[in-house]
């Protein structure tokens, strides 16, 4: 079982959150500059799952300064009122650059960004104003409550970082690629849980996504479960039979499997799991295979109590579409997870890109079934 308490900062106070705003931020830079020295441009293609770098870095100071600095109602927590009158952002026309709730997609590749120098600075001085802010908090969970989600966001889009350069083929080097420790890869085995009723999400004190909360009793009848993620030793045969398709880094060559990673192709590991795999690819091998893809209460119930049970190195297709708990009530952050409701389904687990931060065993990701760029795989059950 991965020691994801170790790490996660959704119970961190405000020495652990102005420590963890630093490890991040010296990530995000270290991102930055390796995208600047792979393309001096920061240019990148115009399609839906990319956003300009240059874009990216300056919208998560715009972020953080927007919910710290300029929030009036930080010590609220989720009380806050995301639509009071702001403080003046450091960067003048910050809103019409970086709000993601209203800058169209496709317009950021046209916007008169900053340039990497001014977007730096800016960062420097939205970040130094965020921690001098929380050494005068509150130490109860309403008034770390933005810390934590401005940290968390950050630790995201590095994570998103990481994906566009693996489909780019931008080479990262190995420290900026990782966002935490290899955790157990879980035995090539079956967790047996027992029927029972779980309490499915999240009512614990601390920081929670809006999502995770409303949480509720789940009937599970008895269930058996891989204890690691399919792996590809698993999931190729199923290719070799079928002919199904391959995820667009794989490859057959000179009698070996090959996989291509930030730029090179290297010889596939046949014990890893299986990534870059979309929802009905998982689905796929289920059906081949005479098994199922979990539920995600059945994943978050095994994740948090088998000790067998392995996770942290692919986020984990479930069966479930990524719907609201009963009660649900956005958070002041009203885009995280309400205009997605219905349209995507929910992965569990972590990736080997994902924070530390964010390691936590009932954390709902979610992404449209069709996508193969994130670092996606599954395991089954039955």
């Amino acid at each position: 079982m991965t020691d994801w308490k170790a790490t996660s900062v959704r119970q961190a106070d405000a020495d652990t959150l102005a420590r963890a705003l630093r490890a991040t931020r010296e990530r995000t830079l270290g991102l930055i500059a390796a995208w600047q020295r792979a393309r001096p441009d920061l240019r990148v293609p115009r399609v839906a799952e990319l956003n300009p770098p240059l874009w990216e870095l300056g919208h998560v100071g715009w972020f953080q300064e927007w919910w710290i600095a300029r929030n009036r109602q930080r010590a609220r927590g989720t009380a806050c009122d995301p639509e009071h009158p702001r403080e003046a952002s450091r960067l003048p026309g910050a809103d019409a650059l970086y709000n993601s709730s209203v800058v169209a997609h496709a317009s950021r590749w046209d916007l008169p960004l900053p340039d990497l120098d001014a977007t730096r600075r800016y960062l420097e001085l939205v970040l130094a104003d965020t921690l001098a802010l929380l050494d005068g908090a509150g130490s109860d969970d309403d008034a770390l409550y933005f810390w934590r989600l401005v940290l968390l966001h950050e630790d995201m889009h590095a994570e998103a970082s990481v994906y566009m350069a693996q489909a780019l083929d931008v080479d990262l080097p190995a420290a900026l690629r990782r966002g935490h420790p290899a955790g157990p890869a879980g035995a090539p085995t079956e967790v047996a849980v027992t029927a029972q009723r779980w309490r499915l999400g999240s009512d614990d004190a601390g920081f929670a996504f809006d999502n995770e909360q409303g949480a509720t009793d789940v009937a599970l009848d008895a269930f058996h479960i891989d204890a690691a993620p399919v792996g590809w030793a698993r999931y190729l045969p199923f290719v070799e039979a079928t002919g199904h398709r391959l995820p667009p880094h794989l490859r057959h060559r000179d009698g070996q499997w090959q996989a291509h990673r930030f730029g090179r192709w290297e010889p596939l590991d046949p014990g890893a799991p299986a990534v870059h795999l979309d929802w009905d690819d998982a689905r796929a091998w289920c059906r081949w295979a005479g098994r199922r893809l979990p539920t995600e209460a059945e994943w978050e119930c095994a994740a948090l109590t088998a000790p067998e049970f392995g996770w942290g190195e692919v986020w984990e297709w479930t069966a479930s579409p990524f719907l609201p708990y009963p009660g649900f009530a956005a958070h002041p952050y009203r885009d995280y997870s309400a205009p997605w409701f219905g349209s995507r389904r929910v992965l569990r687990g972590a990736c080997a890109a994902t924070s530390a931060h964010l390691l936590c065993p009932r954390y709902r990701n979610y992404f449209p079934p069709e996508r193969r760029d994130i670092f996606a795989g599954f395991r089954s059950a039955r």
